[in-house]
């Protein structure tokens, strides 16, 4: 995939003074593509803190709250869930 992105002014700068021989990358695309790379990271994690968060929160339930289900109850709850 090639992207073209236009950047000016302060951020412009900014991206300047983090390439070449003075920045710590060679050129803007080695920049972008870590900045891509950090952002994936950074949503990963926030969603496995999420899944972290409510499993957790599941565990912790009195056994009381827990009732059993079967394939079939299963299998429904994920039809309600997407949509279909």
């Amino acid at each position: 995939m090639t992207l073209n992105v236009r950047v000016s002014g302060a951020l412009g700068e900014f991206v300047a003074s983090n390439v070449g021989d003075d920045g710590a990358y060679e050129n803007v695309s080695e920049y972008v593509r870590d900045l891509i790379r950090r952002d994936k990271e950074r949503t990963e994690g926030e969603r496995f803190d999420r899944l972290k968060a409510e499993l957790t929160r599941a565990f912790a339930a009195p056994d009381s709250a827990y009732k059993p289900l079967d394939a079939e109850a299963v299998i429904g709850r994920g039809r309600q869930c997407s949509g279909g």
